[in-house]
């Protein structure tokens, strides 16, 4: 990896925001951002990105987006299958556990997503405006996947089918799904007018948002100790791999090196928003320190600083491999 890259990735405001959320926890100090200030500003990001993909999906063919929205199902269905059994090898989890952590890992990270928009707009590489549509699409089959391999259909069937309805009703379905709608109805025209809103402070929102965060992360350091070094080469190594899979499913079905990077992005990151939820709910026995630590902890910040740059060589060299 060049360090033209790193740097890219690391010199960014909202990476090097959260590292001083990070700082600020290690130092005690009290960065968190008020409540009603961070429920904002997910919500303006959510809905931000929802916008802008409605726009870009309106201003696309069906056939275009019909095979990368199949293959973001598979990767969806095959990556948290990957992890559930990668868990058994590495780590002494049991079938509770283990299912609870593949739901995070089937799922994805808005945040993750939006610095990945952010690095390549950063390095001026183009990438399809539908992959907000993915996005939504990715981040409801990991989850079930998850929990009916924790066996939680067999012993939860009305539990399931609650969590169900509560994932499809949640704040970042109804948002991301919501503004898609909005776009694509409004237009590149009536995005024109929201975009001083929408467009130049976006960056900036993010840097808020991923300070909060590295607040929330630093603080879990101390669990990364105790987390065991199985379950630290998985948060480490499963989003490589799983980061492969979506670059090269991406590249399979047609789309661009900063599109096939976004799908690649989007198959390595973890959730811990949605997912945490869902799991509560499917799986209250599941052991919620774990899958944080996890997610957030290890695999959050080593995406946002090394495997962002990571994904996009690795696109981008699949890309050139086929087009020379």
């Amino acid at each position: 990896m060049s360090a033209e890259l790193l740097t890219t990735s690391i010199a960014s405001v909202p990476v090097l925001a959260f590292v001083l959320g990070v700082v600020g926890a290690l130092l005690r100090a009290d960065l968190r951002l008020p409540d009603a200030v961070y429920q904002a500003t997910s919500i303006y990001l959510l809905l931000a990105i929802g916008i802008k993909g409605g726009v870009a999906l309106r201003e696309s063919d069906v056939a275009s987006v019909a095979a990368p929205a199949l293959m973001t199902v598979a990767l969806g269905v095959v990556i948290p299958v990957l992890a559930f059994f990668l868990l058994r090898v590495v780590t002494r989890l049991d079938v509770t556990d283990r299912g609870a952590m593949a739901a995070h890992y089937g799922s994805t990270s808005l945040v993750t997503f939006t610095a990945a928009l952010v690095f390549l707009d950063a390095l001026g590489v183009s990438y399809e405006g539908f992959v907000s549509t993915l996005l939504a699409i990715m981040e409801i089959p990991g989850i079930l996947v998850g929990l009916l391999l924790a066996g939680s259909a067999a012993r939860h069937a009305g539990r399931l089918s609650e969590t169900v309805r509560e994932i499809l009703t949640s704040r970042s379905i109804l948002l991301l799904a919501g503004g898609l709608v909005i776009g694509f109805i409004t237009g590149p025209e009536g995005f024109a007018r929201v975009e001083p809103f929408f467009g130049a402070p976006f960056t900036g929102v993010l840097a808020l948002f991923l300070l909060e965060m590295g607040v929330l992360a630093g603080r879990r350091l101390g669990d990364v100790r105790r987390a065991g070094i199985g379950l630290v080469l998985f948060a480490i190594g499963f989003p490589v791999l799983a980061g492969a899979l979506g670059v090269l499913g991406g590249t399979v079905v047609g789309l661009s090196a900063g599109g096939a990077m976004v799908l690649g992005v989007l198959s390595a990151s973890a959730s811990y928003i949605a997912a945490p939820a869902a799991v509560r709910l499917a799986l209250p026995q599941a052991n919620p320190g774990l899958t944080l630590t996890s997610s957030l902890g290890i695999t959050f910040p080593f995406n946002l600083i090394v495997g962002i740059p990571l994904y996009w060589l690795m696109a981008d060299s699949l890309s050139s491999m086929i087009g020379g």
